[in-house]
């Protein structure tokens, strides 16, 4: 982070100095140098958010395998664990990491809230649940963009455009889109409120995944939202292990995905399942989230998850 930056001020938000910049862009397959205001296009945004997607997986592994059992967004911490230690992190780590990225690159970034649609985790109808997503709006030429790095296998792939129900590629031949409406939970019908919402195929039924306001949210939005989602066990981040992290084609598209939901690993290209593995133990998940995603937990790590209800006892 940048010492010399001012704290007094409530309306600035904290950045990263330049030699970070260039480490992370490194990290991510890019070149190595901070571009001029003019270069902050849509198109370098797009590939920004790509290959971090593709390099830095979704993941909740800090709850179940870290000493202290907890999640810091801490900015210097994140940015440590993200650039010098090769790891990821669930959704609020990944959007105030990649946020603060875009925002330090010169970037207009608005961190906002979700709320999730329980039909995500498997809840019966389409209800939302309390504020627990943190997404960024990135505003470009006037027009905003909702960019989000942080949700894992359904997770949004590129910059979305604010607008009602236009439809966008996502993996193909998934699509996405924005859909602006009220929600079930609305007594006021005339609420509205974006709607992010995923489809398998152009003939699939589309489903909602979260929805979200162009209300700004403040960092301690976010503390009181992570220590819910990290230590309550009416959330599943306390008692599932979850991962995924995307696949780039030779041109840089986005074709497919591997992901991980405690024991169960499955790899995808195009959505189809070209292979799956089944882990039994710890030691048989520790060698696929290094094969397939690239982490390697530290002997401190891999003890810290045991006697917990996510270990694998095999």
């Amino acid at each position: 982070m940048d010492p010399s930056q001012p704290t007094k001020d409530p309306t600035i938000r904290p950045t990263y100095t330049s030699s970070q910049i260039y480490e992370y862009l490194a990290s991510i397959h890019q070149p190595a140098h901070v571009p001029s205001s003019s270069s902050l296009s849509l198109e370098y945004l797009t590939t920004l958010q790509r290959h971090h997607l593709a390099t830095y997986p979704f993941e909740n592994l800090s709850i179940h395998y870290s000493p202290t059992h907890s999640v810091s967004l801490d900015l210097d911490v994140l940015y440590n664990k993200f650039v010098r230690k090769r790891r990821g992190g669930y959704c609020m780590e990944q959007n105030a990491f990649f946020g603060t990225v875009l925002r330090s690159l010169g970037y207009e970034v608005t961190n906002v809230g979700g709320r999730v649609c329980d039909a995500v985790n498997g809840g019966p109808g389409i209800r939302y649940g309390a504020w627990s997503h943190m997404i960024n709006l990135i505003t470009i030429a006037s027009r905003k963009y909702m960019v989000d790095v942080g949700f894992g296998g359904d997770g949004a792939t590129a910059p979305i455009p604010l607008e009602d129900g236009t439809v966008h590629l996502r993996i193909a031949p998934s699509e996405m889109r924005l859909v602006e409406s009220a929600i079930p939970e609305h007594t006021d019908r005339n609420q509205r409120v974006w709607i992010y919402q995923v489809r398998s195929s152009p003939e699939s039924a589309w489903s909602p995944v979260y929805s979200f306001t162009e209300t700004e949210f403040f960092p301690q939005d976010y503390e009181m939202m992570n220590f819910w989602t990290s230590t309550s066990r009416q959330c599943f981040f306390t008692y599932a292990i979850l991962l995924a992290k995307m696949i780039m084609g030779e041109r840089g598209q986005l074709v497919g995905n591997v992901t991980m939901m405690n024991g169960e690993a499955k790899r995808r290209i195009g959505g189809q399942v070209l292979e799956s593995r089944t882990c039994r133990s710890e030691k048989e998940r520790l060698e696929v989230l290094r094969e397939w995603f690239g982490l390697v937990m530290t002997e401190e790590e891999e003890r810290a998850i045991r006697g917990t209800v996510t270990e694998l006892e095999g």
